[in-house]
């Protein structure tokens, strides 16, 4: 009777685990049996702002929040002897910074009793395209509100404008101010159902590759002629950035609506700046509804200012029409950027604390650029005027 080989165990080259390790987007960590890092990969290094050295050196409660789930989710660990994940963990602090949303799993290591491992998944991305998602949602439920109104409110409002003015005409100098309100009011109302009727265009946007700093410089002469005279704005761009795929007008809009947003919260602060920046970030891709197909993101265009920011109960919902934190605000300038950069396949997103509010934009770049290598951390391009 012949037995049949046994393979022998596979046996990675020394090093191989780490560099494996390594390679892993996520934040990965071992603890040991007195709470010490052991072991950081270098995602592991990047979120908790520290060396693996640094991290060996102190209890990893001394990098976490007090109190935090975690250590008690090691505990549990240890004494189960079996993996447990928790979704959802605030991590947020000064050290970590203030979107720190995290799920964990946190496993034993075999044959190393008291060794934990901790696996670290940021939500912060998933979160904010969920919340696209949730903003073309809303942007369709105007889209039929807008179709509604324009039917349904611009036709007799036309007639109440054409009997304001004949008023106007023909009653005295007292009653003339009452028609004059009539007819201006009546101008407003059909001001923001034009604004509306935006929504309600569903015809293919007409695309072809622009090159996004031109735009930007548009925006900037725009702003600086008008509602932002008194107000600084610089520039920190990559000039080695494909040209991204989309229309030039409705990019014009976008961001013009973006730095009148920035240009309104800075206000007339001395010290107020308005700060443009592009760059190129590889790795964010969607899936397109319906089909197989990933679409890859690596444009990041952003306006960032330097005012009060934006109320923390209302970043999550500020791209949903009708929310607004302007006395006379419709609350649909931010919708319509949600509509438009939807509509070109890429997402928005605003990431807001005191004196920093930064709206950011991803789009994919013209199918017929080459792809670049972004640039090195740290390393910077371009002129800040």
């Amino acid at each position: 009777m012949t037995e049949t080989p046994v393979n022998p165990p596979l046996t990675l080259a020394e090093g191989t685990e780490s560099a494996v390790l390594n390679a892993i987007q996520h934040p990965v960590i071992m603890v040991d049996a007195e709470g010490k890092v052991c072991f950081a990969n270098w995602a592991a290094e990047a979120f908790f702002a520290a060396s693996a050295a640094h991290l060996a050196r102190s209890p990893l409660e001394n990098f976490i929040p007090f109190g935090s789930p975690l250590l008690q989710l090691i505990e549990q660990v240890r004494g189960r002897s079996a993996a447990v994940n928790e979704y959802r963990v605030d991590l947020s602090s000064p050290r970590l910074g203030s979107d720190k949303l995290v799920d964990l799993y946190v496993a034993p290591v075999a044959g190393q009793p008291g060794n934990v491992v901790v696996v670290f998944q940021e939500r912060s991305m998933a979160d904010k395209i969920d919340r696209q998602l949730t903003h073309r949602t809303a942007a369709r439920s105007v889209t039929g509100l807008a179709s509604m109104l324009a039917h349904e409110i611009k036709n007799p409002l036309s007639g109440i404008r054409g009997a304001a003015q004949l008023l106007e005409m023909s009653v005295g100098d007292e009653d003339r101010s009452l028609a004059r309100l009539i007819r201006d009011e009546t101008d407003r109302i059909v001001s923001l159902v034009d604004r509306m009727e935006i929504f309600s265009d569903e015809r293919p946007v007409d695309r072809v590759s622009v090159n996004i700093h031109s735009v930007l410089d548009h925006v900037k002469a725009i702003a600086k002629a008008g509602f932002a005279r008194n107000i600084k704005i610089s520039e920190l761009y990559d000039p080695s950035l494909p040209s991204v795929y989309a229309n030039r007008d409705q990019l014009v809009q976008v961001f013009l609506n973006l730095v009148k947003n920035a240009a309104e919260s800075v206000g007339d602060d001395p010290n107020g700046e308005i700060l443009l920046t592009t760059a190129y970030r590889p790795g964010i891709r969607l899936s397109v509804a319906g089909t197989r197909e990933k679409v890859s993101l690596p444009l990041e265009f952003c306006v960032q200012d330097n005012g009060p920011g934006v109320p923390p109960d209302l970043v999550p919902h500020l791209f949903d029409p009708f929310i607004t934190t302007k006395t006379n605000g419709s609350g649909l300038g931010l919708a319509l950027v949600a509509k438009i950069v939807g509509g070109h396949g890429g997402i928005v997103e605003c990431d807001s604390q005191a004196r920093k509010t930064t709206f950011r934009i991803l789009m994919p770049a013209s199918p017929d650029a080459k792809p670049i290598k972004p640039l090195a951390a740290g390393s910077k391009k371009g002129a800040v005027s």
